[in-house]
């Protein structure tokens, strides 16, 4: 039963370790989000600015797996090609290095434990004010994570006790057959970071099992080899449900880790030793020796290492990019699906903002696709041709209603996932567009709708009828082609003015129409039958407009 408990005592603590992780992460991103969404969107081919981006958003996120989610996020997104995300996630193998230096030198050189309630003390009051909240959190999370050290410290038994002998036997023997011991322990890094879906929480456990003497200085090594491996995983299932190009960024993510891994376990045993000299002239202590040592002896060898991995595969990015699109070829089935928003919610609350965007800018351009097939029903005289048209049309409608619902769905959940204000006016801004865009949808398809029934039952239009409402269809068109540029302006710099504009211009036309219309009916130009299918199609173009312009008018309400 002791065991039992001792064993959910320190799961506790690795969950309070991971739990505090996040949160530092999550108010992190928060209150630098729209900052980190403009420094990758604007990345460039450059590998060496890719390099050093990543490593500084890992080094202030502390998480190289929420980076290369969010590269993923952003390549699925079409916000970052190919090249520039693999030159971000090496960074970002670097940037994560950061956490086992806050831990060797914080988490084993002094207890924090003295600061840890003062320091939840400071940041409660924080919490409860809208501009500080994100900083308040950052601060809880970081108390939270050394609480959760300071528990795995405490709780790791003293294998130096005679009780304990028969466990550093155990360990010993696996540790004493050379070469084999390394991969074996590689692999077991693997394993256990791939169940906890965190290299740092692993680094951490590694480093309390050094510091009580469990493991030496060569398997923590190996271990350490195995956790890079492994904490590919989490970029590599968020890519499940995603784009090509994204999987093949996560692809990219093992391929480096992995060949990383393979260079070095060759160099593996001068690469530890040097190490080890290098500890013994800074701090006077072998590392191989002394347990104590161990720590900043093994943050040294992960930095040291994924400096000089990088270093090296940054030249041969072309050379990835090419493997990894040859393992992942393109292919032609992603055209009735979306095709940036993932599967689920990404771990980067601000910037799971960029994918729907992307996939808003797809859905306008849908629609006026969609919109096109309208004059094009209106002029058609080849039955078969016209039927062929109504199916694509049809089919297009069934689109924007499954689009409407998706996107819709997914920006709910990053509303409900705690976002700065900026964001939440932006997801606000979007459910209201996706509306909008899937009304011009129905709009397009009623308008389908009428002109077959026009067909159908025989009804003729005179020329001036159908000049007129060939003139209202362009000035439709050129509602929704103002609503699609500003889309694709990324929600800046937008005015609703020359909407605004069109709006008036439609509604005066519209107008006019009705009232020529009304004279018409009154004085038996044409049937009633005819008046009412020819009335039908000008208002519903009208009412089509009124969608197109709202969109414009709601993000430059986000904007103002």
């Amino acid at each position: 039963m002791d065991v039992v408990l001792k064993v959910l005592e320190l799961v506790g603590a690795l969950g309070l370790f991971l739990y505090g992780m996040k949160v530092m992460s999550d108010a992190l991103q928060k209150l630098a989000g729209d900052r980190m969404r403009a420094i990758l969107s604007k990345m460039t081919a450059n590998r060496f600015s890719g390099v050093l981006t990543g490593m500084g958003i890992t080094t202030l996120i502390q998480s190289s797996s929420a980076t290369t989610v969010m590269v993923v996020s952003f390549v699925n997104a079409g916000l970052l090609s190919l090249f520039g995300a693999i030159a971000v996630i090496m960074g970002a193998n670097i940037g994560t290095t950061v956490t086992a230096w806050i831990v060797s030198l914080l988490g084993f050189k002094f207890s924090i434990a003295t600061i840890i309630f003062p320091l939840i003390a400071v940041a409660t009051p924080l919490l409860f004010i809208k501009s500080r909240q994100s900083l308040g959190e950052f601060l809880i999370g970081f108390a939270l994570l050394f609480m959760g050290l300071e528990a795995l410290q405490s709780g790791m038994p003293d294998f130096r006790q005679p009780e304990y002998a028969s466990v550093l036997q155990f360990i010993s023997s696996m540790s004493d057959h050379g070469y084999l011991s390394i991969l074996l322990f590689v692999l077991i890094g693997t394993v256990l970071t791939v169940v906890v879906q965190s290299s740092s929480a692993m680094m951490a456990v590694t480093l309390v099992m050094c510091s009580q003497g469990l493991i030496g200085f060569q398997t923590a090594a190996a271990l350490v080899l195995g956790e890079n491996i492994g904490t590919t995983i989490t970029a590599n299932i968020s890519a499940l449900m995603a784009n090509n190009t994204a999987k093949r960024a996560a692809l990219a993510h093992l391929v480096f880790n992995v060949i990383g891994v393979i260079w070095m376990l060759i160099v593996f045993h001068p690469f530890i030793h040097g190490i080890s000299r290098l500890i013994v002239y800074v701090e006077g202590q072998d590392p191989m020796v002394t347990a104590s040592a161990i720590p900043v002896a093994l943050s040294c060898y992960h930095s040291f290492f994924n400096i000089l991995n990088t270093s090296i595969l940054v030249w041969f990015i072309p050379q990835i990019e090419k493997l990894v699109t040859r393992i992942i070829p393109d292919n032609d089935e992603e055209e009735f699906r979306l095709k940036f928003i993932p599967q689920g919610l990404m771990s980067t609350n601000e910037l799971s903002i960029e994918p729907a965007k992307k996939e808003i800018e797809a859905f306008s351009r849908r629609v006026v696709r969609m919109y096109d097939f309208i004059p094009e029903l209106f002029e058609m005289k080849d039955d078969k041709k016209f039927e062929q048209l109504m199916k694509r049309t049809r089919k297009y409608e069934e689109i924007t209603d499954r689009m409407e619902v998706e996107i819709a769905n997914y920006l709910t959940k990053v509303s409900a996932s705690g976002l700065s204000l900026g964001a939440s006016r932006e997801v606000s801004a979007m459910l209201r567009i996706v509306d909008n865009l899937e009304s011009i949808g129905d709009s397009c398809y009623q308008l389908s709708l009428s002109i077959e029934a026009k067909n159908k039952q025989n009804i003729s239009f005179s020329e001036d009828m159908q000049e007129k409402l060939k003139n209202m269809f362009s000035h439709v068109r050129e509602a929704i082609e103002e609503m699609n540029n500003n889309l694709s302006a990324n929600y800046h710099d937008v005015s609703s003015d020359k909407a605004k504009e069109i709006e008036t211009k439609i509604n005066t036309y519209r107008d006019v129409l009705r009232t020529e219309h009304t004279e018409a009916v009154k004085n038996h130009v044409y049937s009633y039958q005819v008046g009412i299918c020819y009335s039908n199609l000008y208002a519903q173009c009208e009412k089509l407009a009124d969608f197109a312009i709202n969109i414009t008018e709601a993000i430059d309400k986000m904007n103002r």
